[in-house]
């Protein structure tokens, strides 16, 4: 095993939290392949630099915190990155379901306000769902966060 690599692997991890599958991509644009690469995920997982599981938490919590993404999209993102269902099952848990409501009332809010000036109550219902689809929520819990913001 190269030393070098290994070393900026190293780096390549430490800078910010990765899966196999990205390390694996980014040793074959090093020209490392094969038994070699294998060598150093290894290397990197016994150090500790890389843990799909602490990718997982962070990847999920972040998009929830910082972008507001729904449960559906960040699901669909762990398992477009070919993460195991145990990571995921722990990366979801990183929501509460609290949060999640909260979130989701403050989102709907927010977009029923920018839709003021539509007439038309219906189409800004209409169009508040459709954003919030968009974000990743799942349909039954829009209706219900829409129906409890327009009550208020």
């Amino acid at each position: 095993m190269d030393n070098k690599i290994f070393l900026k692997a190293c780096s390549y991890c430490a800078y910010q939290e990765r899966t196999h599958q990205e390390v694996r991509e980014r040793l074959s644009e090093w020209h490392v392949r094969g038994d070699e690469s294998e060598e150093i995920i290894s290397k990197l997982i016994e150090e500790n630099f890389l843990n799909e599981e602490r990718f997982a938490k962070a990847f999920a919590g972040g998009k929830f915190r910082v972008k507001k993404w729904g449960r559906r999209k960040i699901l669909f993102e762990l398992k477009a990155r070919k993460l195991s269902p145990y990571c995921i099952k722990v990366a979801m848990q990183e929501i509460t379901d609290e949060d999640y409501w909260e979130t989701l009332q403050e989102l709907a809010s927010k977009k029923l306000n920018d839709l003021r000036t539509e007439r038309s109550v219906p189409v800004k219902h209409q169009k508040t769902a459709r954003y919030l689809m968009g974000k990743g929520y799942e349909s039954e819990l829009i209706w219900e966060a829409i129906n409890s913001v327009t009550l208020k």
